[in-house]
């Protein structure tokens, strides 16, 4: 696992951000490690043993007002596959935040898969969060 202090943060905002609100507490979602993976692309999406082949694209935490604006270097070019698409995995380890907050928690992570067809616009993704559940959509 990567260390916080090892992943860095900058004001720069790539082509795939997101924000984490905590809804229970009506509050940004502060310092929750993020995930953001590519599926691969070959021919083989899976692996030998049937199962999806994920390649880490970039890590990173929220800031103070739990948004991420450098999940992925600015310069970052989203490839698309032969079917004119990419498919994308975050995963937001929310039991860490929980935990931080003694507070219970149902979902030990959320991970919002979504598909990219044009490259040339910005994903947001925003992830609204509560210890019992979540909702995420398509930002701005």
């Amino acid at each position: 696992m990567y260390d916080h202090k090892d992943i860095q943060m900058s004001t720069s905002r790539g082509p795939i951000t997101c924000h984490v609100l905590d809804s229970s507490r009506g509050m940004p979602g502060k310092n929750i490690q993020i995930k953001l993976e590519v599926r691969e692309t070959s021919s083989e999406v899976s692996d030998e043993n049937g199962t999806e082949t994920w390649k880490v694209v970039g890590q990173s935490y929220t800031n103070d007002d739990g948004r991420c604006p450098n999940l992925v270097p600015e310069r970052y070019k989203i490839a698309l596959n032969k079917n004119s698409s990419a498919t994308y995995r975050i995963t937001f380890y929310t039991s860490k935040y929980f935990d931080k907050l003694d507070q219970k928690s149902f979902y030990p992570y959320v991970q919002v898969i979504f598909e990219i067809t044009d490259p040339d616009q910005h994903y947001h993704v925003p992830l609204l969060i509560s210890p019992f559940s979540y909702t995420t959509y398509r930002g701005s």
